[in-house]
């Protein structure tokens, strides 16, 4: 009986998929997150030799969606595709969320990306001073975009924090999405937003960047560090790791079916080490790396960590 057990337990492994995979992203079209899983939709199916079906079920910072995967069964057809970090944290330190992150086992995280605070071009704001001084002394006129519970969210609330100016002083609308929150500053509905800056090129037309949250200056964005944008202010923050964007399936699939979540990481990993994929993915401004599961997990649980730290700032 169980020689028989065992034998279809491994011919199911095996067979692993018969039937197309369901992608789901975490947030609605047109974002960041929604851009990569359907970039590598297509390419996880060859590696595969089934269809993968995206869908998006945005709402509540990724909660609708997390809960979404918690609720299928663990059985490697339903694979999570979100920006993760710091989303899925701050549904759980914030949200009221009633999983945990151990809930989850994350594959990949294949694109890391820093955040850039950024101004509408005709708003006049060309320096980070001169905006966070017109939100101190024009309560409720400075308007402002995020998406709810993003770092680039946390970094606004650390910045008025620090300065001393009432949150409520600034007008501060949250989306869903960062295509959401990205059309309304470049279509001049805030004045400024804080969001991941490689999603971020295609409005650059639009933009005057004001700081990119990060120790060193990058060259994709020509402007001052944070702390460097701040100096003149004398006054630092700490920098926020940005946003970390993969893929992950339940932890109780992982633990129910090894084999599966095995070949599902081989396959992401050898559709990522494909030449026209890279191509691909960098025609697009899409990140691409393979760090695996271990490291992705590792990574998860420190940026948990850091927001459960400034967890009360998102109350």
């Amino acid at each position: 009986m169980l020689a028989s057990l065992a034998m279809t337990t491994s011919v199911a492994a095996d067979d692993y998929p018969d039937r197309p995979i369901d992608l789901v992203v975490g947030f609605g079209t047109g974002g960041s997150a929604d851009r990569m899983a359907r970039a590598m939709s297509t390419y996880i199916a060859e590696e595969l030799g089934v269809p993968v079906r995206v869908t998006n079920r945005p709402g509540a910072g990724t909660q609708v969606s997390a809960n979404y995967i918690l609720s299928r069964p663990d059985d490697g057809y339903t694979v999570f595709a979100s920006t993760f970090a710091p989303y899925l944290s701050n549904t759980i330190l914030t949200g009221g969320a009633q999983y945990d992150i151990e809930d989850f086992s994350f594959v990949n995280f294949q694109w890391f990306d820093l955040d850039l605070i950024a101004a509408n071009k005709d708003s006049g704001y060309e320096d980070l001073p001169s905006l966070l001084e017109a939100i101190r002394d024009n309560p409720g006129q400075i308007r402002g975009s995020v998406v709810q519970g993003s770092a680039g969210h946390l970094m606004v609330r650390m910045l008025l924090d620090e300065a001393g100016i009432p949150q409520e002083n600034l007008n501060l609308v949250t989306y869903n999405s960062g295509g959401e929150a990205r059309s309304a500053v470049a279509g001049g509905q805030v004045h400024f937003t804080s969001i991941s800056a490689q999603g971020s090129e295609g409005i650059r037309e639009f933009l005057t960047p004001l700081a990119i949250v990060s120790d060193e200056r990058i060259d994709q964005w020509d402007v001052p560090t944070i702390n460097e944008a701040l100096a003149p202010m004398d006054m630092e923050v700490t920098v926020l790791q940005g946003s970390m964007r993969g893929f992950a399936v339940t932890a109780e699939t992982e633990r129910q079916y090894p084999a599966r979540f095995e070949t599902l990481s081989e396959a992401i990993q050898n559709a990522l080490a494909r030449k026209e994929v890279q191509e691909h993915l960098e025609a697009g401004d899409i990140g691409g790396v393979w760090v695996g599961p271990e490291r992705s997990n590792e990574l998860m649980r420190t940026n948990y960590e850091v927001f459960e730290a400034y967890a009360d700032l998102l109350n």
